[in-house]
């Protein structure tokens, strides 16, 4: 499980890189700003645990299920986002940024990660199946 932690820290670092350096995002009051230009405690620490949760809560769904407990959970998250953006100097969204961006990209992400921790696990235990335990 702590792999998939690790392969979505680092995927959000990445995505949050990009948007931080076109300038398309900006974090003007964040966690050690010398250092970052990104959101490292959202990239590296509140998503990636949202992450492990949502896939362990979703494990043995079918796919209408996974993507209606996806938005279902994503969607107050995204409130504090949308709350933050306009009330807070946390998060500046710049270049035609709308919250729509935000939020579908948060849900294809989530998506894109939930389906690549499904090949693996299918993968891995059809591996199983042919190699048994000793």
């Amino acid at each position: 499980m702590g792999y998939w932690y690790i392969y979505n820290a680092a995927t959000n670092g990445i995505v949050d890189k990009a948007l931080t350096t076109y300038k398309v995002v900006q974090y003007p009051s964040r966690f050690l700003p010398k250092l970052f230009r990104t959101h490292i405690l959202f990239d590296y620490l509140i998503y990636p645990t949202f992450t492990v949760l949502y896939n362990q809560m979703t494990i043995k769904d079918k796919p209408f299920a996974i993507i209606y407990k996806l938005v279902l959970i994503t969607f107050p998250a995204f409130l504090v986002e949308l709350w933050a953006v306009k009330k807070t100097d946390l998060i500046k969204w710049n270049k035609g940024w709308k919250w729509y961006h935000t939020f579908g990209g948060v849900i294809i992400k989530s998506l894109i990660t939930r389906s690549f921790i499904g090949v693996v696990r299918i993968i891995d235990s059809k591996q199983q199946k042919i190699t048994p335990k000793s």
